[in-house]
């Protein structure tokens, strides 16, 4: 799929790349403050230059390997951890009707 098109949808459906991201980095901000951590010293303890938090800071942009770093001096690693996880069912429907779904098979086309 074409980037551009790929990003209109996630836009509309309010989850752009940015938006995440940018997201992201307010948490991890709202994290440093908490713990009373300059952006230095939070830099530091991460062991990535302040350069690269600033602007992760500012853009939402870092490298995963920086973002784990974060994660780890912010002592956040449960929740990083959770990122892309089995997903949790409500009642025993919902585990029977995805076990349904997941047996079914792509095809050879595609």
């Amino acid at each position: 799929m074409n980037n551009a098109i790929s990003d209109t949808i996630l836009t509309l459906i309010n989850q752009s790349p940015k938006i995440i991201l940018t997201g992201i980095a307010e948490r991890v901000k709202l994290r440093r403050l908490e713990k009373n951590l300059t952006q230095q010293h939070l830099a530091s303890r991460a062991g990535i230059p302040l350069a690269t938090y600033r602007r992760f800071e500012r853009t939402g942009d870092i490298a995963l390997r920086g973002l784990v770093m974060l994660a780890i001096a912010l002592d956040m690693t449960d929740e990083f951890l959770q990122l892309f996880s089995a997903k949790t069912y409500q009642n025993m429907d919902e585990l029977l009707n995805a076990t349904k779904k997941t047996k079914k098979r792509a095809t050879k086309n595609g």
